[in-house]
């Protein structure tokens, strides 16, 4: 959920970090025509609790979508972000009432390009102390997002192991979502998470999980595999460390052997690499950016010596 602040890439840079001229065609085109040209396509996986089919690349918009649709660069800029995720075949938005007017944009932005029937759209709502809050701030969330029905709604960075879904289970009984999920993004959360998960058996969980915070492998993935609840991840980029981390570095060699030609699709990879993992979703403000996330999501993921290749050089950087 983090943005990546390089400077702006020529067309050719961009096709390059998407991973080579066969994804030319996405910028601007089609996926079928860059899967014609003989570019693998995005990567899918199932959801347990049913096996709907979800991209292993999604969006996460909090802090990038948060904007004012009045500036038109933006405005433009963000638009072009999920038409490249609509012709790269990346399904799942990622958003919550908290991020600012990143739910409304997101609804105006969907309406526009006339495809909100085309993606996953998750959203959040906070924890509240009575049940009318909770259901004003569902319904707010269809109002904001311009749709009757989301299809993952997660209570939003639980705090109590005590904490029921029941309001959240009525809203899907409705038929205003079909998923429900919790989450959080600190590894100080994650023993909580594992027991809720146990005790309340919820669709989805979401965790932070990324190349240099990787406790969510301890406990949370493991009970998610288990107990068959789809795993989203976020912050992948670690709010930009680990770009940090690799600046004025040449990305391995080694990474040729699983399709990486960028850092961050070497990160991504990486996360992907556990197949816990159902769906990533870095928070993503430029459509080149997203032609770069949707090449790590598709063909070859790292095997486990490749893994072990990625965690010896990055322990070497320490």
């Amino acid at each position: 959920m983090t943005m990546r602040t390089f400077s702006t890439l020529t067309r050719r840079e961009a096709l390059v970090l998407a991973g080579g001229a066969a994804l030319a065609a996405m910028l601007p085109g089609s996926w079928s025509e860059a899967v014609a040209a003989g570019a693998s396509p995005l990567l899918m996986r199932s959801i347990p609790r049913t096996g709907e089919k979800l991209s292993v690349i999604g969006l996460g918009t909090s802090q990038v979508f948060d904007f004012d649709l009045a500036d038109a660069a933006v405005h433009a800029e963000r638009r072009a972000v999920l038409e490249k995720m609509l012709a790269g075949g990346a399904t799942l938005i990622d958003t919550a009432p908290s991020y600012g007017s990143a739910e409304g944009n997101v609804g105006a932005l969907l309406e526009e390009i006339k495809a909100r029937d085309r993606f996953f759209i998750a959203t959040k709502v906070g924890v509240k102390a009575t049940a009318a809050e909770t259901l004003a701030e569902m319904q707010q969330s269809q109002q904001r997002l311009r749709t009757q029905r989301s299809d993952l709604l997660q209570l939003h960075n639980v705090r109590s192991a005590s904490t029921d879904l029941g309001a959240l289970r009525e809203w899907q009984k409705a038929g205003n979502t079909r998923y429900i999920g919790i989450t959080h993004w600190q590894d100080s959360a994650h023993d909580l998470l594992v027991e809720l998960m146990q005790k309340q058996k919820p669709d989805f969980v979401q965790v932070n999980y990324s190349l240099d915070a990787r406790a969510a492998e301890d406990v949370v993935l493991p009970a998610a595999r288990d107990l068959g609840i789809a795993v989203l991840t976020n912050v992948p980029f670690g709010r930009n460390r680990l770009f940090r981390a690799v600046r004025g570095k040449e990305v391995p060699a080694f990474a040729k052997d699983f399709g990486a030609t960028s850092w961050a699709q070497v990160f991504l990879k990486f996360i992907l690499a556990n197949d816990a993992v159902t769906c990533v979703i870095p928070g993503t403000d430029k459509p080149q950016y997203m032609v770069e996330n949707i090449a790590a999501g598709s063909g070859a993921v790292p095997m486990s010596a490749q893994r072990k290749q990625i965690l010896d050089y990055w322990s070497s950087l320490a």
